[in-house]
């Protein structure tokens, strides 16, 4: 476990208490876990944790606030009068709650204020199995060089959330190459593509997020391409990376529960572990 998830900063003097905040949810764990290693500043308090991501301020999972458990009644208006003030120039809000068996219901003060309340899924895994129809015509192999992490860029901003705009998801995007080249770098891990005649048609990373756990990251196919199997192909190729080269014992997923995907994780071997709770509020520009 990175050292920032079990005390406070590394800068505190011995023998000054520092108040630290023990993330119980696997799923924000090893985010936070992840973008700390990524490059993502990580600071502890008793009842939340604050993220930033300097070097991309318009990354709203890289710029949020997490609290320790699911507001109160009547706390909406505390955690995001918080958020403002860790965050000031954001445009966004995104607000995560440290719960494990999260509903959307327990954050309706959230919604009252205009929020996005959404829930997602914990999905582990310890064996991957091989698709039923693998799509065995694709190459699957490691980003390498510009050229793929071009591709990559431009697979995101395809793939992106229609309450993105292009120009905004291109920006971030680049931002997060960096930190994700980093990784692989530094040997954390390795992001992975399926690709045919050269173009990248599906991609997703995978690294370590502490000793024996591995976590996916942006599990992405272009929609031309989507339902030819390249997906779980993928999956199952890069699983075998995680479970050997990167030792992890335990590899973990995050899913939309609502998204037709979740059924084709569950098909290669993960399960449901866990439910994480949520709020975001994007740019005005942007919805």
């Amino acid at each position: 476990m990175p050292p920032s998830l079990e005390r406070g900063p590394a800068t505190a003097c011995p023998g000054v208490y520092v108040p630290t905040m023990e993330i119980r949810s696997l799923g924000l764990r090893t985010d936070v876990a992840l973008l700390e290693l990524g490059g993502s500043i990580v600071e502890h308090h008793d009842d939340h944790v604050v993220v930033r991501t300097p070097d991309n301020p318009t990354y709203w999972w890289g710029n949020f606030l997490l609290v320790g458990s699911v507001a109160e009644p009547g706390a909406t208006f505390h955690w995001l009068e918080r958020f403002a003030e860790v965050h000031p120039d954001a445009k966004h809000i995104a607000i995560a709650f440290d719960t494990t068996t999260g509903r959307t219901e327990q954050l309706a003060g959230f919604a009252d204020a205009g929020l996005k309340v959404e829930t997602a899924t914990v999905m582990t895994t310890e064996a991957v199995h091989e698709p039923a129809h693998p799509q065995r015509a694709a190459e699957y192999r490691a980003l390498v060089g510009d050229a793929d992490w071009k591709q990559w860029i431009e697979l995101r901003v395809e793939c992106r959330d229609e309450r993105q705009s292009e120009a905004g998801t291109r920006e971030f995007s680049v931002g997060q190459s960096h930190a994700y080249r980093r990784l692989v770098s530094d040997g954390q891990g390795q992001w992975f593509g399926a690709f045919e005649d050269g173009r990248l048609l599906s991609s997703m990373g995978l690294f370590r997020a502490s000793d024996g756990l591995a976590r996916f990251q942006s599990v992405e196919t272009r929609p031309d391409a989507r339902r030819h199997g390249l997906a779980g192909t993928l999956v199952h190729h890069v699983s075998g990376f995680g479970l050997t080269e990167l030792g992890a014992h335990t590899l973990v997923m995050v899913a939309d529960p609502t998204y037709a995907a979740i059924r084709l994780y569950r098909s290669l071997g993960f399960t449901d572990s866990e439910s994480v709770l949520q709020a975001e509020r994007a740019p005005a520009d942007v919805r």
